[in-house]
């Protein structure tokens, strides 16, 4: 029995250790060491330092998180009907066939599905081709490069991450409920309020902790979609470690990245009175 545990846990342990554990323990480590081409080698806070110094480090960081926790509330609002409907309006055949379709894009790479939004969105895209063919514009309207669009990008993305543990957990709520609901005159935002969403809470946290993780962490669509001005956390990382070969640096703003969005998973999860242990689930 002994001997089954360790066969199984034996590849889990080795690939926790060696692609997670490691890499994460060397990359604290070099936080805190200057580049030997900035400085003298040796332990510093110069790497944390240099990131507060600078206004454009931190105020990128700060506006990446705060569009992070839009996309997640949009992606919500967005995931919440159509879960809802997938699973108790239509049915179960069509229900099936819905989601099979939800799962659909996301069988090729985000590559190709924010290649798809740009040739739909750009001047010279199948959108304003159609605008100016119906005469609304006389002109192509520039609808790529911007924060909306980024938004649309991100949330379009990540959003089969939310609707997924939304589907789940709507699928184990009693019918009757939502009957006995109705037959008491209560209407749709009644509930929606007092039923569904107290209901669905585990998978709403479970789906917005992936959600966020994922918009966080993402790089191709915002410098694909948001343009120039729509500057992003992660690329500052990827300018670091790519483009200035400076590792200390990129591992100190990717370890202050990680710690954000640890304390901001911490404090959903405060609000919202759930634990990680039932969410995860």
């Amino acid at each position: 029995m002994r001997l089954t545990l360790a066969l199984f846990l034996t590849p889990v342990v080795l690939w926790l250790g060696l692609l997670i554990v490691l890499p994460h323990l060397d990359l604290l480590i070099m936080s805190f060491r200057m580049d030997p081409a900035f400085g003298d080698e040796g332990w510093s806070l110069e790497n944390y330092h240099q990131f507060f110094a600078e206004p454009i480090y931190w105020l990128t960081f700060v506006r990446t998180a705060g569009y992070s926790v839009l996309v997640t509330l949009l992606t919500f609002l967005v995931s919440l009907p159509v879960a809802f409907y997938v699973t108790k309006v239509v049915a179960r055949n069509t229900s099936r066939f819905l989601l099979t379709m939800l799962l659909l894009p996301f069988w090729v790479s985000e590559l190709v599905r924010v290649y798809g939004w740009m040739i739909l969105l750009r001047e010279s895209g199948v959108l304003n081709h159609w605008l100016m063919a119906l005469g609304i514009t006389g002109a192509p309207v520039e609808m790529l490069y911007n924060d909306a669009t980024m938004i649309m990008g991100l949330v379009y993305t990540s959003m089969l991450f939310m609707v997924v543990p939304l589907v789940s957990v709507l699928e184990s709520l009693d019918d009757s409920l939502i009957e006995a609901a109705c037959d008491l005159g209560a209407g749709p935002w009644t509930i929606m309020r007092t039923i569904v969403v107290p209901h669905c809470m585990p998978g709403i946290v479970s789906g917005g902790i992936v959600v966020f993780m994922l918009t966080l962490g993402n790089y191709l669509t915002p410098n694909l979609m948001g343009g120039k001005n729509s500057l992003w956390f992660t690329e500052q990382i990827y300018n670091q470690f790519i483009a200035s070969f400076n590792w200390n640096q990129g591992a100190a703003f990717g370890f202050l990245l990680l710690a954000l969005s640890s304390c901001i998973i911490w404090l959903g999860l405060r609000l919202t009175g759930q634990k990680l242990s039932r969410v995860v689930q």
